[in-house]
Order: C-alpha cells, then sequence, then structure tokens
C-alpha cells in the first residue's frame, strides 16, 4: 500500500517523523484514492492537491499549524479502502478523511464515515447515493453529481430531437446511476424515446468491437456513453471504424476531460455534447492564477483532476479554519453552508444534502491542431442543476 506525505513538497516529507509531536505541529488529513488504477486522473489530482498544500503551508497553515495530509492507495477495491480508512484513524491519528475516485468506493467510505462519526470530503465520486440516498451527517461531496452532470447535458439531447437511444457504461455504481439519471430526465423532458441498446461493460475490460457493432445493429439516432479511460478510448477507436457516429447524435458524459480526450490525439470524436474542461479557454482570474501556478511549478498544464485536487484541499481548509477546532461535530457543522474558493469559482456545500454546488463546462468536442478540444462551450453553475428540495427530503435518510 503506498504512502505519500504532502507537505510543501515530497522531499520535506522526511522533516516530519512519525510520533506525537508531529501530530501536535500539524493537523493530519488522511487522503485514500486509486492512484494506481486510475493514474490519468488521479496523477494531475495529485499535483492539484500538492500545490494547495504549498500555497497553505507558505503563509503558515491552518489556524498556526502544518497542513499534513497523508495517502493511502485503495487498490480500486472498497474493502481495502475502508481497510485504508481503519489504519489511518486508528495508527495514523487523522483528524477526518478525504479522496475516493471510483464511486462504489465513495459509498463504501461514506459509510464508514458514517458508522465511525467522522467527517469524509469525497473529492471526485460521482453517484447520487454519496449524498442521496447514502447521505449522511458526516459526508460531503465535492464533485458535480450524476443528477447534475446529466442534467447540463439533457437540454441539449432534448433539442437534437433524437428518438432512438443507445446506452453505453461501465457496469458499477457510477455507470447504473448516470444511466438511470439520464433515462428519468430526458423521459421527463422529451416524452416519446425509447432505448434500443443498452451496454452495460464491465469497467476496465470492455471489448469494444462487439460492444460498438451490437449499437449499430440496433440503429440507434442517438448515443449516450457514459465511458471513461481506456474503455472509452477503445470504444471511440472501434466506433469509428464501423461508422457509427456518422450522422449519430452523441452525448459523452466525461469525455471533453482532458485525461479522456488527449491520450486519443487526432482519433478524437467530433461534435460530441459533452461535459469537460478546457483549460486553455477559461479566462476567470480565479482560474488564470490557478493555471500559472500550476503550470509554473509543474511546467505542464493542468487536467480536471488538477481542479480536483487543489480544490479538495481548498475546501479542507475553509472548513478547518471555520471550525476553529478539530472535533468532528464541530468540522461536520463548520462544513454546512461552507463556502470556499476554487479554479472554477466559488462553491458552497449545501446544507440540505452536503453537496457542493461546483459547476462543469459544457459544449461540443471538435479536433485543433491534431488533438481533441472543447468549443461552443459555456459554464454551467451547479446550483443550477440541483434537484428540489422535496426531492431531497424524500431520497435523503434523515440523519
Amino acid at each position: 500500500m503506498r504512502t505519500a506525505r504532502f507537505i510543501l513538497s515530497f522531499a520535506c516529507a522526511a522533516a516530519f517523523a512519525t510520533g506525537g509531536a508531529r501530530a501536535q505541529d500539524s493537523i493530519r488529513i488522511g487522503e485514500i484514492n486509486s492512484y494506481k488504477a486510475q493514474a490519468a486522473f488521479l496523477e494531475p489530482y495529485r499535483k492539484g492537491m500538492e500545490l494547495a498544500i504549498e500555497e497553505v503551508n507558505a503563509v503558515g497553515g491552518v489556524n498556526g499549524k502544518k497542513l499534513d495530509v497523508i495517502t493511502r492507495d485503495d487498490n480500486a477495491n472498497p474493502g481495502d479502502a475502508v481497510r485504508a480508512a481503519e489504519e489511518l484513524l486508528s495508527r495514523e491519528k487523522v483528524s477526518f478523511i478525504m479522496g475516493g475516485f471510483l464511486s462504489n468506493i465513495g459509498v463504501a467510505l461514506a459509510d464508514f464515515a458514517k458508522q465511525k462519526k467522522m467527517l469524509y470530503l469525497a473529492s471526485e465520486p460521482l453517484t447520487d447515493k454519496i449524498v442521496w440516498q447514502g447521505g449522511n451527517h458526516y459526508t460531503f461531496r465535492l464533485r458535480p453529481s450524476t443528477y447534475m452532470q446529466v442534467s447540463m447535458l439533457v437540454p441539449g439531447a432534448v433539442q437534437a430531437k433524437r428518438k432512438r437511444w443507445a446506452l453505453v457504461y461501465p457496469n458499477y455504481e457510477y455507470g447504473q446511476s448516470a444511466i438511470a439519471t439520464f433515462k428519468s430526465q430526458l423521459q421527463g423532458k422529451q416524452g416519446e424515446v425509447e432505448f434500443v441498446s443498452d451496454q452495460a461493460t464491465p469497467l476496465g475490460k470492455i471489448d469494444a468491437g462487439p460492444v460498438a457493432q451490437a449499437i449499430a445493429d440496433a440503429n440507434p439516432d442517438a448515443i449516450f456513453v457514459v465511458l471513461f479511460g481506456a474503455d472509452l478510448a477503445k470504444f471511440v477507436r472501434e466506433g469509428e471504424t464501423r461508422g457509427l457516429f456518422k450522422d449519430r447524435f452523441v452525448v459523452g458524459l466525461l469525455t471533453g476531460e482532458p485525461e479522456y480526450i488527449d491520450p486519443l490525439k487526432d482519433e478524437a470524436p467530433v461534435n460530441w455534447w459533452v461535459t469537460g474542461y478546457p483549460w486553455y479557454a477559461i479566462s476567470t482570474p480565479e482560474h488564470k492564477k490557478f493555471l500559472d501556478a500550476y503550470q509554473a511549478k509543474y511546467k505542464d498544464y493542468p487536467r480536471l483532476g488538477s481542479v480536483v485536487g487543489y480544490s479538495t484541499i481548498m475546501a479542507a481548509v475553509a472548513g478547518l479554519k471555520k471550525a476553529g477546532d478539530l472535533d468532528t461535530e464541530k468540522l461536520a457543522s463548520s462544513f454546512e453552508g461552507l463556502e470556499f474558493g476554487t479554479p472554477l469559482g466559488k462553491v458552497k456545500f449545501r446544507p440540505q444534502d452536503h453537496q457542493s454546488t461546483m459547476g462543469a463546462y459544457v459544449g461540443k468536442t471538435a479536433l485543433k491542431d491534431g488533438k481533441g478540444v472543447m468549443v461552443d462551450f459555456h459554464y454551467i453553475d451547479g446550483a443550477d442543476v440541483q434537484p428540489s428540495d422535496a426531492d431531497v427530503k424524500k431520497w435523503r435518510p434523515q440523519d
């Protein structure tokens, strides 16, 4: 199980030897993620965290103490994630935990937080269960949920006026949640819709040729793609070989994120309706500040993971400052309604469900200089795509 400590930089970690003195001199947070299994997203995420920690500690830390983030790799396994959380809590004496990439792991860590009465800041896992069906007093989620991101894309799907839809998604918590929400919202807004192909693929093990052919055989008018990473790349290549996307409207839930579109280079899909992160064309002051600092430190451009990692630390710092204490109940109370800055603007955690109002960019994919980009995009505030309070009350158990 790999361990890394982010204290100004990795080289400084040795200055903080294990022991009680370090615990008194720093605020210790546990962080758990699938670093080996999902490196495309999580290496940039790690860099975003490191940059944020460096900035925080350079101005004196939090409430006069340095920030010490101790990471564990969960091997993309919920059981390993829970065991890592147990070890961070009992051995490392962390004040709370954060992280999570895969949705099934996020659900497991949220349940752990509930059972242990320990704060959990879910940075990336997208399933709606984390804040609704499995929501609890101690869990807060940063990224826009599947409900929110689908809500951003459905208006474009409705405008396309396509009746016969094919669905392709990873067959685990995130994919299932995204598909359920898409079906519900599209039927609710458009009415007459037919789902002619439902391709649920094993995560990381898609047999893309038969999947693409099955969709082609169903002859849909449109395709909703929830794949990411290597699965997405394989599907795009097999689909292009078969002419699957020609004259069809395609919605890609995460396709515009640099982590997933950049590796495709000149094979990137064109004219897909997607969410993503067009870092090269965002001109807001808060993003420019982040971009300049990131490029100066890493001599590289940020990915969406970089934004999520950076924002996770900034959320944690804002909550710690507001609480002024490491008591779990005070921390949980401080995160409710908490407002904090991110490279995408001001964000807050809604008191009613602990979901943040972080938004996303929505637009079309295109090719430019031999690589995939987003064009005709706009930012959608997460506060504008939330369910009603009545629905939240219906879906979320009472704390």
